[in-house]
């Protein structure tokens, strides 16, 4: 674990909001210098904090205009099971999240879907035949807010 400052935590308050501000803006937004800002963001990747900077695609300007949070409760327990399990959902092109989660089900998905007619057909023709599945839960998505994470 790395101990963080103010200007670490606004650092990655900013790069959280926006992964692809370079460090002059940084540092001018921190009130520091390029270079200062550049060899902070250089620490945190080393570190770890930093993993990687993604590109956030807007699905519904792709045509997704339905997300859906599956849990999935798997019939047969058994190592085998779940790396079958697996193997076969993140073949699937609409999963975008698999994780295997403790709790009432044993993995949670999150699903794209065009509509929701298009994710009825994913459901009954791809999720629920693959090896394992029991019940399934879903939950439309509503509204989501990003958050930057614990960064105090």
């Amino acid at each position: 674990m790395i101990d963080l400052d103010d200007l670490d935590r606004g650092v990655l308050r900013l790069l959280a909001r926006d992964g692809t501000l370079g460090a002059g803006e940084i540092g001018r937004r921190l009130g520091m210098s390029q270079p200062a800002a550049w060899r902070r963001v250089r620490r945190l990747e080393e570190a770890g904090v930093i993993a990687g900077r993604r590109v956030e695609v807007d699905r519904a300007a792709l045509g997704f205009g339905v997300t859906v949070f599956l849990g999935v409760k798997l019939a047969t327990r058994g190592r085998v099971s779940l790396e079958d399990f697996e193997r076969a959902v993140v073949a699937i092109p609409e999963v975008q999240v698999v994780q295997h989660v403790l709790g009432l089900f044993d993995y949670r998905l999150r699903v794209v879907a065009r509509d929701i007619v298009d994710f009825e057909r994913v459901l009954r023709r791809r999720i629920m035949t693959l090896p394992g599945v029991g019940n399934v839960e879903a939950n439309v998505l509503l509204t989501e807010e990003l958050r930057p994470g614990p960064l105090g």
